[in-house]
């Protein structure tokens, strides 16, 4: 008896699992539905782009959170890693240092922060609640900077608190820092790219 239970209780078990994998093949983003249903319409209109293919996308998302301190204590490293793993739902790196900087005490090599890349589903994810959730919480927001593009039709910003986004519990938290984050898209120019993020719901502030 005990075995034909433990035998019932495995095959539920490999069921639950399998409807977990079918629910996530199934799923899409609500702001990647929002991308193709209107925003792809709207830019090969504007454009005159000759097919869906043509028009510009986000290809992914870079999350940079610096730990200049580590250079001085290692343990704050560890910390900074999970926050941003948190906020990402992505495992976050160690980054290193390229060069060796003598009067920041910085050796080539040493870890000074953590980074995670997005992509897919995760990517359009954290792109809906960065939106949704976390830039309305950021004290006396604005709007985002329409000039921070990089002339190649990515966008970069900073946030200067890891608290506003909900996964983060303040009282958990040893230090308030902040976190720069890539949008890297396909478009020809930061005129396009600007209107792909701006029809994707981005808050900007007036030009």
């Amino acid at each position: 008896m005990a075995e034909e239970t433990v035998k019932k209780k495995t095959s539920k078990k490999k069921e639950a699992e399998k409807q977990v994998v079918e629910l996530k093949k199934d799923y899409v983003p609500r702001l990647k539905i929002h991308y193709v249903e209107s925003v792809v319409k709207e830019l090969k209109k504007q454009y005159k782009f000759s097919s869906v293919m043509a028009v510009p996308r986000i290809v992914k998302v870079i999350l940079n959170m610096g730990v200049g301190e580590a250079t001085q204590d290692k343990s704050l490293l560890d910390p900074a890693v999970d926050e941003l793993t948190l906020i990402a739902g992505q495992k976050a790196v160690k980054t290193y240092a390229k060069v060796a900087i003598s009067n920041f005490h910085l050796r080539k090599g040493m870890p000074i922060g953590a980074r995670v890349t997005l992509r897919g589903n995760r990517m359009y994810d954290f792109l809906d609640k960065l939106i949704s959730i976390a830039l309305p919480r950021v004290r006396d927001f604005k709007g985002l900077n329409p000039s921070s593009f990089d002339g190649r039709g990515n966008y970069t910003f900073g946030l200067k608190e890891q608290l506003v986004f909900p996964e983060i519990d303040y009282d958990k938290i040893k230090k308030i820092r902040g976190l720069d984050i890539t949008i890297v898209t396909t478009a020809r120019n930061d005129e396009e790219a600007y209107q792909l993020l701006k029809m994707m719901g981005f808050p900007f502030r007036e030009k």
